[in-house]
């Protein structure tokens, strides 16, 4: 196996991992809803799983790890995308909150920041804010 190959199994690892903990925010109430799922498909697409990976995830998000990136930028796209999907059906639930938490502590926000970092993620989100300006709201947040 070549370096490259080794490259893109981990890379491919981390974005599997990622879907796993968008849909695992998605079925906190044990449905998803439409924005949910249209969220849930061009993540995929962009994230290359294929249908059986797909279809394995949906059914057992519980049994992917959190496998969070080296680049500090890719963790902040991924609490990203993971704020964008508590939004997808306009509702945000405790347990959701409660998820994201933990989910920032696994991407390797520091513990004793996680609530400060989520709750920005999610002021963020919720007023529209770009990728650009939420990477650098989060960064001064969470100054590390």
């Amino acid at each position: 196996m070549s370096i490259s190959d080794l490259y893109s199994s981990g890379t491919h690892k981390k974005n599997i991992s990622h879907f796993a903990n968008i849909v695992r925010l998605a079925m906190v109430d044990n449905i998803i809803t439409e924005g949910e799922q249209k969220l849930i498909d061009q993540l995929a697409k962009r994230l290359e799983i294929d249908q059986v990976e797909y279809k394995d995830i949906i059914k057992n998000h519980h049994k992917y790890p959190i496998n969070p990136s080296v680049s500090y930028n890719e963790r902040i796209e991924r609490l990203y995308n993971l704020t964008i999907m508590i939004f997808a059906d306009d509702l945000v639930t405790a347990e959701q909150v409660s998820l994201l938490q933990r989910i920032i502590i696994g991407l390797g926000f520091p513990q004793d920041n996680a609530e400060k970092v989520g709750d920005e993620a999610l002021h963020l989100v919720m007023n529209d804010n770009n990728l650009e300006d939420f990477t650098k709201a989060i960064k001064k947040v969470n100054r590390i």
